[in-house]
């Protein structure tokens, strides 16, 4: 039997254990029907129905909501070594079951296993991470001045929303919950209403944990209901969000009214800028991880290549026979390098860009058709003869689509790359540290790598400017977001206070 048999045989048994009643909300503890009915997640690899999933609707939303309010005081005032040791077993129980997520990620997502199977242990490690801050997320500052001792303080902000995408749900999903847990929050978690299998393993293992119910409770959902009624109800104190930036600019429109903190993780259109003095092979492999790894549905894919004209042709010859040779299939295949895309309706827009590409001029000089009939295939693309003015250098294609753009200059190239409405991440290649230097200084993005790809360290600040988001994860930064900042001031002495009405 091939891998590919032993893994479709395991996912088959994985699968079974939803049985007839599909994928239930989880409220308090308790697993409980979606008050809209229900909806179908389908798998991209042959357009099979995987389950029935609860349709949450604002009736649920306010149960959650009011569920993890209730086990707010609860979970708050644990003992710091307490909450650590719960968090500490979910990275665990995640690590135990790691094969079954990522099998399951695979099917509900199209994502390839080669890279699933490392991003269930990735969720694992944002838990041991979050864990080890516990003990010090609510320290604060001793700020002394003349008169008084000043002491600053955190505690955790009450119940947040966290709304997550299909893209790599479980991971993103840890990213969010792991810190908002680790700061003394509940939460009401919406998945992707694309990929929402995993989310039911995330909140069974931190159940198994021994996590108090309704610290986290999940309901399924779309935008428009389950969503919304999120962002709006008024026991939520914070959303965090991934996702596209026009969701995001509604979900803080539907926040306004209860004066919603928001954190936004949103899109990108980010530039790979490789001049004629880099090791170019290793651009060249860092270029095409950074689009065509994780189906090119990634924020911080690297979508617009900025290639100085002196080496142009020769590394676009490179690359075009590098993308040709990509393996495309089956997710549950470890061979496989890219997958089906998500969705019917994903698939439809990032194939639309192969007719723009050509209407706008740019050449297809790999890809741009369809792989398979079967499912949601397409053969990974490479536009070149590109300029930055067109659609395909300005707008978020989210999948394995690279737009190659010639420039001569050092000031050319920090133009088109800060020439787009999003400012995520930039990848700049660059033997010449004066160069990296003033480069990174007046490159618009939130995150930049020098002769790197994409190298997440957890302590580290995660977020963009302009288009791409508002706020940081990671580290402190998410301490941050999921707590309220307190200043106590002690007076040392009887220092004077102005008197009035006294004569």
């Amino acid at each position: 039997m091939s891998v590919l048999d032993e893994n479709i045989t395991k996912l088959d048994g994985y699968l079974a254990r939803f049985g007839d009643k599909g994928i239930l909300n989880r409220i308090a503890g308790e697993d409980l029907a979606g008050s809209g009915g229900v909806f179908q997640t389908i798998s991209p690899v042959n357009k099979s129905v995987i389950c029935d999933v609860a349709l949450g609707a604002a009736t649920d939303i306010d149960a959650a909501a009011n569920a993890a309010h209730d086990a707010f005081a609860t979970w708050r005032d644990m003992p710091a070594s307490e909450r650590k040791k719960i968090i500490l077993r979910i990275a665990e129980g995640i690590e135990a079951r790691a094969e079954e997520i990522a099998l399951c990620e695979c099917w509900d997502t199209g994502q390839a296993y080669k890279f699933m199977s490392k991003a269930a242990l990735r969720g694992a490690e944002n838990f041991r991470y979050f864990a080890d801050q516990v003990e010090q997320a609510r320290d604060g500052q001793h700020l002394k001045s003349p008169t008084l001792m000043n002491i600053t303080t955190r505690v955790p902000i009450g119940p947040v929303g966290v709304i997550t995408p299909w893209n790599t749900p479980f991971m993103l999903s840890t990213w969010k919950i792991a810190p908002a847990l680790a700061a003394g929050c509940t939460v009401v978690h919406k998945p992707a209403e694309a990929a929402p299998l995993t989310a039911r393993l995330l909140v069974e293992i931190a159940e198994d944990a021994g996590l108090p119910p309704g610290v986290l409770n999940t309901v399924n959902g779309f935008g428009e209901g389950a969503g919304k009624a999120l962002c709006e109800h008024p026991k939520i104190k914070a959303i965090a969000f991934v996702g596209e930036s026009r969701t995001g600019s509604l979900i803080i429109k539907q926040g306004a009214d209860t004066l919603k903190r928001n954190h936004l993780e949103l899109g990108g259109k980010n530039p790979v800028i490789v001049f004629d003095d880099a090791e170019l092979d290793r651009a060249l492999d860092a270029a095409i991880f950074m689009i065509y790894s994780i189906n090119g549905e990634r924020c911080t894919s690297s979508s617009r290549l900025l290639l100085q004209d002196t080496i142009r042709e020769e590394f676009e010859a490179k690359l075009i026979e590098r993308v040709n040779k990509i393996i495309v299939g089956h997710p549950l295949d470890p061979e496989t390098e890219v997958g089906p895309l998500v969705t019917e309706e994903h698939f439809n827009k990032v194939t639309s860009y192969f007719d723009i590409a050509k209407e706008d001029g740019a050449t297809i000089a790999a890809g741009g058709k369809i792989d398979r009939i079967e499912g949601y295939f397409v053969r990974p693309t490479l536009f070149t003869e590109a300029t930055n003015e067109m659609r395909i250098a300005q707008e978020e294609i989210f999948g394995p689509v690279l737009t190659s753009i010639p420039f001569k200059s050092e000031e050319e190239a920090l133009g088109m790359a800060n020439d787009v409405a999003y400012g995520l991440t930039g990848y700049v290649w660059t033997n010449d540290i004066t160069r990296a230097l003033r480069f990174t200084d007046k490159l618009e993005a939130g995150m930049i790598w020098v002769n790197s790809e994409n190298v997440r360290h957890l302590p580290t600040p995660f977020g963009g400017v302009k288009a791409s988001g508002i706020g940081r994860d990671g580290g402190d930064w998410s301490f941050d977001f999921y707590m309220e900042q307190k200043h106590i001031g002690f007076a040392t002495g009887q220092h004077k206070i102005t008197k009035l009405g006294a004569l």
